[in-house]
């Protein structure tokens, strides 16, 4: 291969003496593009992953030795000297020859200790010029440094990136005695200079990383190089190898007997696998990328052969097959990492083998029972047949892992992963067996790990069938993070986060578990309440309540408790759906989820229930905004169980004394006069959702505005009065505006705010009967939560004055800063990759609550909530209540609208319904040609910032 390549090279860059530099350039350019051109279609023709980052590796290298080569021949063209040898050195990933299609290219300048003065500097300089800006002309990222042995030694002991990247020097071009001097003083070096706190530190990186991004291999967008089971994983245990055993190549860990022949094949089978994909993402793609996105994984899987003509199964047997290789190299590379770590008690690195350590390792004090052994806090087993002389062991085991807080030693868990085959349908069905899982189920605070352990292992799905089918499940929607599988577990250590973890918010949620019989079923609920989504994400809680019985059956959980399981895992999206899409402030609302709900023992259940699945859904999805809208549904059902219709009295009884409270505060320049006003014109249910010192807010504003007509002409009248107050606990900016009710006032609004580049939470909007209108909005700076800018705050207040006024269309406005504003002020550079989703509109009727809605799914774009209000408007509705959301790009809105008409009755077959829908779908169309991905139903917290 490398032979074919320098003879392209010798072919295609024949240098005259006379060539110029620019037709030098181009030359290289062709070579370049001819030799990238035939490595792709190798890629293309299913050649193997390392063998193409190998192929990347030798043009790179005859490329970078031309350039040297020319270089120092034109150094010495008119009889001038070296002032010093010089070795040009490949580093890192280039250096162990590893090269990814537009992977940074990492090199050194080698000089010797001795290279010193003007003159060595100035041929430095000349160096880095003659190669460095080709390279940069032809569009190749590079890394490069210059130095001494004596200064690469240093910088090594300075800094571990470093170090690690030393590690794996290679010589292109230049002196070789350099090199090989450099070679032997460098491995002195890294033996001798502190190697086991290099391996502490390589483990701290392999810990710290893999928690950095999820702790899991089954993130549905996966990083290919640093997330677990990544490339990262695999090349992190080679370099403890390097300096543990002094070993270059990882078939060297079968002779120090730290793998096996058959687990290196597969080690090295899963790396290349993974190399694979990352190459083709950097072709598909054009640029440097490790980030397997959804958008990304059916191109890529297509490339890569899996010809599924559904796009849904091609990732879900491409993505399969990646997390099986992934799972592989975090499952080895752990095990390397126990076996490289291990010491004897002085403290010096082992220079035993591995299996001598083992030896070793079995004199410590040890306690046996039912065929296991436990040694500290690990657990092995005292004969290879524990699990084949009674196979409920397989599962007994995870319970005495949780009991004496121990872990299965590497070997036990290797016996584990070959005993799979004993779990059959007998131990599936054994009433011993599922009563060591249900007791596993039933420690508060302790479930997660055993679990995520079981399935790591491969036992969890064996036993569970039913769950088995969740195993590697990508939910093809935008919200989750985790694969179907493990998200489950995570709401599960949330669950586990919440019993034991001293934190205000968790607190809060405990509070409500202690006060619910048997509080632990929730681990159950938990564990069950997506066991649906194996036959699709659409309608999965129905089915999951269909499939649980079974579940139920077999692990003999008492009947009394089978409504309560199979109604929170059938309606678990529930509470969430209506804090997220209705007026919670309305009594109707609370009545209504209250009839749904039926007693508290289910609606706390829920209430914990959501929390923990939004939070087990993606890190960052839930947030005290949500928290906040969570609890206020909580805390009004709660209260509508308790105490039923007594609570209409209770709210007049509320009304009444918040009314006297009001007075007794003798606002300055209120009269009682004024407040008596201001609680006959706006109907009960303001009082009920709007707390006193906002009342209080709210009249002052109305005196302002009224006064400020007795003191202007008529188009003055029109200026509202507005406040603008941080609210540092949700992390947003409340806004009220008090102006008179007008057509399109709540279009004006929203669009005086995205001219402002704000971004509107929630809103709500009431008038009364005087025609004052009270509008609130939640709002935030993007990706900066309170609004601090008093640019954006006086840009919106002279925007919607100047709209008021003159009733200008605001779009071309709006357009014009976004243009202007850098992609991650509206969602970031994330988003702007992904694929359009799903449009939905939805206009009903909801009788429960006697309300007309519209519920809007679409991509966010600047401008859409001013478009949407609009359209209502000139439909002839107004809004009367609007839940903002926006999230990863996607906008999902509901509105309250009334007509603006006497009748107020909403009618089935109303012809407006019909042209409202027609406009709204118009708007929210996708463009042509952009496939979308489906959101079937998002998870709780999914569709609020």
């Amino acid at each position: 291969m490398l032979g074919r390549i320098h003879k392209h090279a010798r072919s295609r860059l024949q240098f005259g003496g006379e060539t110029s530099k620019p037709k030098r350039l181009a030359l290289y350019k062709r070579f370049l593009k001819l030799e990238t051109e035939m490595m792709h279609r190798r890629h293309r023709a299913g050649e193997s992953g390392l063998r193409i980052v190998n192929l990347r590796a030798q043009i790179i290298d005859v490329l970078l030795e031309h350039l040297f080569t020319t270089a120092l021949e034109d150094f010495q063209k008119d009889g001038a000297t070296l002032p010093s040898h010089v070795a040009l050195i490949a580093l890192g990933g280039y250096g162990r020859a590893e090269l990814s299609p537009l992977s940074d290219i990492d090199f050194m300048f080698l000089f010797p200790a001795s290279a010193k003065g003007r003159e060595v500097k100035q041929f430095q300089e000349y160096l880095t010029n003659e190669i460095l800006y080709p390279l940069w002309d032809l569009n190749l990222k590079v890394g490069h440094s210059t130095r001494t042995i004596t200064e690469t030694i240093e910088a090594a002991r300075e800094d571990i990136q470093t170090k690690t990247a030393l590690l794996e020097a290679r010589v292109i071009g230049g002196s070789q005695s350099l090199f090989e001097i450099f070679q032997q003083a460098y491995k002195n070096f890294y033996q001798k200079e502190k190697p086991r706190a290099y391996l502490e530190m390589r483990l701290h990186d392999q810990t710290t990383r893999r928690q950095k991004y999820g702790d899991t291999v089954f993130l549905q967008e996966p990083d290919i190089k640093n997330g677990v089971g990544g490339l990262r994983d695999y090349q992190n245990t080679l370099w403890m190898a390097r300096i543990k055993l002094a070993i270059d190549r990882v078939d060297d860990l079968c002779e120090h007997n730290y793998l096996g022949k058959n687990e290196q094949k597969e080690f090295v089978r899963a790396y290349d696998f993974l190399i694979r994909v990352r190459n083709d993402l950097h072709f598909t793609l054009k640029r440097a990328s490790d980030l397997l996105d959804l958008e990304k994984q059916p191109i890529v899987a297509q490339h890569l052969g899996y010809d599924e003509k559904d796009i849904f199964k091609r990732v879900e047997v491409f993505m399969r097959d990646y997390y099986r290789h992934a799972q592989t190299i975090y499952r080895y590379s752990k095990l390397l990492e126990k076996r490289l770590a291990l010491r004897p008690a002085s403290g010096e690195i082992s220079r035993l083998t591995f299996r001598e350590v083992i030896a070793a390792r079995k004199m410590e004090r040890q306690k046996k029972f039912d065929g296991f052994i436990l040694r500290g806090s690990e657990l092995s087993f005292a004969s290879p047949r524990v699990f084949r002389d009674e196979r409920e062991r397989l599962i007994r085991v995870f319970r005495y892992c949780q009991q004496f807080k121990c872990t299965p030693d590497f070997e036990l868990e290797s016996l584990i992963q070959e005993s799979l085959p004993l779990i059959t349908r007998k131990v599936i069905n054994s009433p011993r067996a599922n009563a060591t899982f249900r007791s596993i189920l039933e420690e508060p605070g302790m479930v997660y790990p055993i679990l995520s352990q079981m399935h790591e292992l491969g036992v969890l799905g064996r036993f569970v069938p039913e769950f088995g089918r969740l195993t590697c499940l990508v939910q093809h929607e935008y919200y989750h993070r985790y694969t179907a599988d493990v998200h489950t577990l995570s709401t599960i250590r949330e669950l586990d986060n919440i019993y034991i973890v001293k934190d205000p918010m968790m607190e809060k949620y405990r509070e409500i578990l202690h006060e619910l019989n048997n509080s632990t079923i929730l681990y159950l609920i938990l564990f069950l309440h997506d066991i649906g989504k194996a036959f699709g994400i659409a309608g999965h809680a129905k089915a999951g309540a269909d499939i649980a019985p079974v579940i139920l059956q077999r692990l003999q959980v008492p009947k009394k408790n089978w409504d309560l399981i199979l109604f929170i895992v059938e309606n678990h999206l529930m509470m969430a759906r209506f804090w997220q899409k209705h007026d919670i402030d309305d009594s109707n609302t609370i009545a209504s989820f209250a009839d749904q709900v039926q007693d508290f023992e289910k609606l706390g259940f829920l209430y914990v229930h959501t929390f923990c699945d939004a939070r087990g859904t993606a890190a960052g999805l839930w947030n005290s905004y949500k928290d906040s809208l969570h609890r206020k549904l909580f805390k009004g059902t709660f209260e509508k169980l308790t105490y039923g219709d007594r609570i209409q009295r209770q709210n007049a009884e509320k009304k009444e004394m918040t009314l006297t409270e009001i007075k007794a505060r003798n606002i300055q320049g209120i009269t009682h006069e004024e407040i008596d006003a201001h609680y006959t014109q706006l109907p009960d249910r303001y009082f009920l959702q709007t707390e006193s010192d906002e009342i209080v807010l709210h009249i002052k504003m109305v005196h302002n505005l009224l006064a400020n007509i007795a003191l202007t002409d008529s188009v003055g009248s029109l200026i509202p009065v507005i406040d603008w107050n941080d609210d540092l606990d949700r992390g947003l900016t409340v806004v009220n505006v008090v102006t008179w009710d007008r057509a399109g006032l709540f279009s004006k609004l929203a669009g005086a705010f995205a001219r402002a580049g704000l971004n509107i939470l929630s809103a709500k909007a009431i008038s009364r009967s005087d025609h004052i209108a009270i509008d609130t909005f939640s709002v935030v700076e993007p990706n900066r939560g309170t609004v601090k800018s008093e640019a954006s705050k006086s840009l919106f207040e002279k925007v919607l004055q100047d709209t008021l006024v003159s009733d200008q269309d605001l779009m071309p406005a709006i357009e014009a800063s976004a243009s202007q504003a850098s992609p991650a002020s509206w969602g970031g550079e994330d988003e702007l990759l992904r694929a359009p989703i799903q449009q939905k509109l939805k206009v009903y009727h909801e009788l429960s609550l006697n309300r007309t809605v519209v519920e809007v799914q679409a991509n966010d774009r600047i401008g859409l909530l001013y478009r949407l209000s609009r359209i209502i408007f000139d439909c002839g509705y107004s809004i009367s209540f609007a839940r903002i959301a926006t999230e990863r790009g996607v906008a999902i809105d509901t509105f309250y609208i009334e007509r603006r008409t006497e009748n107020d009755e909403p009618l089935r077959e109303e012809p407006q319904l019909i042209d409202l829908e027609r406009e709204l779908s118009a708007l929210i169309a996708p463009p042509p040609d952009s496939p979308p991905i489906a959101i079937a139903e998002p998870p709780p917290g999914g569709v609020a910032p």
